[in-house]
Parts: C-alpha cells; structure tokens; sequence
C-alpha cells in the first residue's frame, strides 16, 4: 500500500501536539454526544434493520474501547482489560455513557502524556503478512485511533438517519 512502511524509507517526520490530537478527538466525540442525545435513549439503543447494524450507543461504546486498548494498552503500556464482542450488543442509557465518554477521553490524555511517538508500541501483534503502520510506531498508533473514531462517526450519522427515518 502506498506509504506503509513496506513501501521505502519514511523521508521525514510530520509532528502534532498532544492537544491537537486531542483537538480531532474532541471533534468525533462531540458530535457522536450529540448524536447520542437527540435519539435519547430509546432510539440511540435501537439497530437499524440492515443485516450486523449496530446501535449507537453500541458504536460510541466500541469506539471508547478503542481508545482504552489502543491508547492504554498500547500507547500507555498499561493493563487493559477489553470485551470486545460485548461493545457491539451494549445498551443503556445515554446520559451513562457520555458520562463514561468524557472519563475515557481523559484517560487518553493521560495515557498520552510522555509517550513517544516513534517508539514501537506494546501489545500489538505484527503479521508478516500484513505490515501496517499502527505495529511500528505509537504516533501511528494515534493516527489509527482517529481514524477509527471518524470511521465510526460516519456510521453512527447513517445509523441516526435510518433511525428517525424508521420511527
């Protein structure tokens, strides 16, 4: 694939805050809140009828546990223990999660705090097979949980426009 680590030698850095990080982080977290809020909690609970759809709640409840593996367990080196089946078939009420959000967002924080970013990251298994920038460094590690919370934002907004379109 074009730029993976595969592909030559990388020619250079790009570098970015740790707030500016969080800055992108915010942004996919903010509108996924607020999502979450003008469904309330029935309809944020509720799948859309395509075949595998999830909630979401179970999205935004996915999404924070991507942020506590790929942050904690592998930025942070830390001890985290994740369910990740269970993300998919999580219900409850919204107000519980945005609050679960906001102490998941701080904890990337801190998990952040003093981490180097071309350091290789713990925890992550490397295949032969596939080389992905996310086993090789940390910043890519970051790079990884962005791209995985708007991937997720963009599913929960279609997820939110075949909700109320099924009322």
């Amino acid at each position: 694939m074009r730029g993976s680590p595969t592909e030559r030698p990388s020619s250079g850095l790009v570098a970015v805050s740790v707030a500016d990080f969080l800055w992108f982080v915010d942004a996919a977290l903010d509108v996924m809140a607020n999502i979450l809020r003008e469904l309330g909690d029935e309809m944020a609970n509720r799948r859309p009828a395509l075949k595998d759809a999830n909630s979401a709640y179970a999205i935004l409840t996915h999404c924070l546990g991507v942020m506590e593996y790929w942050g904690g367990a592998t930025v942070a080196d830390r001890t985290v223990s994740r369910d990740r089946a269970a993300e998919f078939i999580a219900a409850g009420k919204v107000e519980e999660l945005l609050e679960r959000t906001a102490v998941a967002r701080y904890q990337l924080e801190s998990d952040l705090a003093g981490s180097d970013s071309m350091a290789f990251p713990s925890n992550v298994l490397r295949s032969p097979d596939t080389v992905v920038p996310y086993t090789e460094t940390k910043g890519s590690v970051l790079l990884h949980i962005l791209e995985e919370l708007f991937q997720h934002l963009g599913q929960m907004e279609l997820t939110r426009d075949l909700v109320l379109a099924n009322r």
